[in-house]
């Protein structure tokens, strides 16, 4: 336990002075043109979006520079040009997701300990809970073929999809969906990867079933903790959660899809309970802090037309 908080302390100070510094150059970011460096047009917030719509993120993002800004909203730069700016924004995610454990408010500390303590619990747990599933040939095989949903070979056409038939149909908010999911995948992965490879757990079928840190047989970048199926799809139910947050069967097919991969996990034996947790978490937390930090709210004042029928279709064809 004490390598691990070593670990995530060294990860820690790495990033904390250059947010610091980002953060010092808030005020002066905000004056310069929109043209400039990415890095450094992400500490803007703009001036077309209104603070109580644009902070619509549980954790209460400060909004930054629009995944899908206004020349791409009007003057459509095609297909590729709002990726340029990709980079930057991971560069200036990735600051901001590992300071959170150094800047978190003290209102907010009881929810970061009910949390540890509960996964501390399903950790300790752990190697108990995995036997009480049948264990199967049948199981383990059902599993391994619905882990194929959370797959990034999965995942990323799905994003894609989303992004360029947006781009086709000059749809938005479809764009913005897309470009956001891209954005959240590339945080979740590199996040998925450090942990994996400061913790290294086994999987529940390596070694003696326990699930030790710093004891798996595979690569540290594949050991079992967090789950990365688990923090991929619960990151991308995150955001098509808040973007269509008014059509509740959106909400749920995405939640249900990411759980359905989270129990395929489970079932293949690829994880333990405390692994798919912690990357649902972690997840949805990251999901909910790009969107947070990338939604154009002028996409929420002209409603596209898949919008508008997402919003009026019910299952089952009846309208509201």
């Amino acid at each position: 336990m004490k390598r691990l908080l070593f670990c995530f302390t060294l990860i820690g100070l790495a990033v904390f002075p250059a947010v610091c510094q980002e953060d010092e150059n808030d005020a002066q970011a905000a004056t310069q043109n929109e043209e400039r460096a990415p890095a450094a047009q992400d500490a803007t917030t703009p001036q077309n979006q209104a603070p109580a719509e644009a902070q619509r993120s549980v954790i209460e993002v400060k909004p930054g520079t629009p995944a899908i800004k206004n020349k791409d909203l009007y003057d459509k730069t095609g297909y590729f040009h709002p990726f340029l700016r990709m980079p930057g924004f991971v560069l200036f995610d990735q600051g901001r997701i590992w300071r959170t454990p150094f800047h978190t408010a003290k209102s907010d500390i009881k929810w970061w300990a009910i949390f540890g303590a509960a996964e501390a619990a399903l950790i300790a747990t752990d190697q108990y809970t995995v036997k009480q599933l049948p264990n199967t040939n049948a199981q383990v095989r059902l599993g391994n073929y619905t882990s194929n949903l959370g797959a990034a070979y999965t995942l990323i056409p799905i994003s894609a999809g989303f992004y360029f038939i947006g781009t086709a149909k000059s749809n938005d908010h479809f764009r913005e969906t897309g470009l956001l999911a891209f954005e959240t995948l590339i945080d979740t992965t590199i996040v998925e990867t450090v942990i994996k490879a400061a913790t290294d757990r086994a999987r529940p079928l390596e070694g003696n079933g326990k699930g030790g840190f710093w004891d798996s047989s595979g690569p540290p970048w594949n050991a079992s903790f967090p789950s990365g199926h688990a923090i991929n799809t619960f990151a991308l139910a995150s955001v098509f959660a808040h973007e269509y947050s008014k059509t509740w069967w959106v909400k749920a097919l995405a939640y249900g899809y990411a759980g359905t991969v989270v129990g395929a996990r489970l079932a293949a034996r690829r994880h333990f309970p405390g692994d798919v947790v912690a990357g649902g978490a972690i997840g949805w937390f990251i999901g909910d802090y790009v969107y947070g930090r990338r939604h154009n709210t002028e996409l929420d004042e002209k409603k596209p037309i898949s919008r508008r029928v997402l919003e009026h279709v019910r299952i089952g064809g009846s309208a509201y």
